[in-house]
């Protein structure tokens, strides 16, 4: 099956997906912020680049969309370049799983929280 946009339309629509801020991730640090829970945010000093660090409590804390993560329940699979999504979401779950493995071994807290819990 082909795409039903264009390239270059394709390309404005990819350019458009968040890495960090987006609508769900601003919305759960609200509420957390709100609750008296002081984090960073998005920090490089981190490793897997976790979307908020706690560290008064060794937690830290991923968003997970449904997409990007693979989501057994609402994930899709594009239609076009199949083997190139296959491969893309495979390795982000496998970095997921590495990611974990890395926080449990220090003895932190770890939470994942999937986007449609958050809707």
């Amino acid at each position: 099956m082909t795409d039903i946009f264009s390239t270059d339309k394709r390309s404005e629509i990819m350019s458009e997906i968040r890495g960090k801020n987006s609508k769900i991730e601003i919305e759960f640090r609200k509420r957390l912020w709100q609750a008296g829970f002081r984090y960073s945010k998005n920090s490089t000093k981190y490793f897997g680049k976790p979307d908020l660090v706690l560290p008064k409590y060794k937690a830290v804390i991923f968003i997970d969309s449904c997409f990007w993560h693979g989501c057994k329940k609402h994930g899709s699979m594009p239609q076009t370049r199949k083997k190139f999504w296959k491969n893309k979401i495979a390795r982000n779950k496998e970095r997921d799983k590495e990611v974990d493995k890395y926080y449990k071994k220090l003895g932190w807290n770890i939470f994942r929280v999937w986007e449609h819990n958050l809707k």
